[in-house]
């Protein structure tokens, strides 16, 4: 739980830490350890960076899946991207990030239902930056292929035969749904921020693992990132109390965020709904 804090600032809680040997037990097996002490052994010692790294990764919650959280997803489309379509008219374009994005679900899905509405995105260049701070699920979603059960998971049959294609035992998204998302390998606490501002940000079911301490920070470099009238949102059931933080709820699209007096101190609290 320490090392997860260290390397990723996430908070393991004590009603958590049955997660511990489920998620190792591949790694004692891969490795050949013959217990989880003796794994805690060959990390301490911080001989094997990978080792580190593997264990990191896979303590990490990487749940995701398309079009998660649906009604809340079509907020993004009929309100965020509307409102934000309206505010961009004359340079016509847009720049999204998606934080802490997974296997990349969310940034595909996101991608799909724009290529759905040509008629409103004519003539407009989209970027689509999506992060997270695991190697092994940035290489995933880079690839696009996913199980018959990931693909099953909240994306409509529809979506599914047009945009992908049957290989094997595995479904492949088509190359020009693919060629809209850039992933990156980055860890919002200690990493330089992307080339920004951005004009609407997700970090979804993410900040809520996070620290106390490490949400601040986190918060406050996602403000830094955000345009003065861009907007930010959280998970379903994430709400931000932001009295004195760089969020307040932004009036004209429920459920969003935008950044408040410049002058405020973070404080960055998050609790679910």
């Amino acid at each position: 739980a320490a090392l997860l804090e260290a390397r990723a600032g996430h908070a393991l809680s004590p009603d958590r830490m049955w997660r511990i040997e489920t998620v190792l037990h591949p790694i004692l097996r891969e490795r050949g350890y013959p217990s989880l002490e003796a794994l805690v052994v060959a990390l301490a010692s911080e001989a094997d960076r990978n080792l580190v790294d593997q264990v990191v990764d896979a303590l990490i919650n990487h749940e995701t899946y398309f079009f998660r959280d649906f009604e809340q997803f079509c907020d993004i489309e009929r309100v965020a991207l509307e409102q934000l379509r309206q505010r961009r008219e004359r340079r016509r374009t847009l720049s999204i990030w998606s934080v802490g994005c997974s296997t990349g679900q969310e940034p595909y899905s996101l991608a799909m239902a724009m290529a759905e509405r040509p008629d409103r995105w004519a003539g407009w260049e989209v970027s689509i930056l999506a992060t997270d701070i695991s190697p092994s699920v940035i290489k995933t979603a880079r690839a696009g292929r996913y199980s018959h059960f990931e693909i099953q998971r909240g994306l409509p049959t529809r979506s599914m035969l047009h945009w992908f294609e049957s290989d094997g035992s595995d479904w492949l998204l088509r190359g020009e749904i693919r060629d809209k998302v850039r992933f990156a390998e980055h860890n919002l606490l200690s990493d330089s921020l992307p080339p920004g501002p951005f004009d609407l940000i997700l970090c979804r079911n993410m900040l809520f693992y996070l620290t106390p301490e490490h949400r601040v920070r986190a918060v406050t470099r996602l403000a830094d990132a955000l345009a003065p009238d861009g907007l930010f949102m959280l998970g379903a059931f994430e709400t931000m109390l932001a009295q004195g933080g760089p969020f307040v709820p932004e009036p004209a699209a429920r459920g969003f965020y935008r950044v408040g007096s410049v002058d405020a101190r973070p404080q960055g609290r998050l609790q679910a709904r």
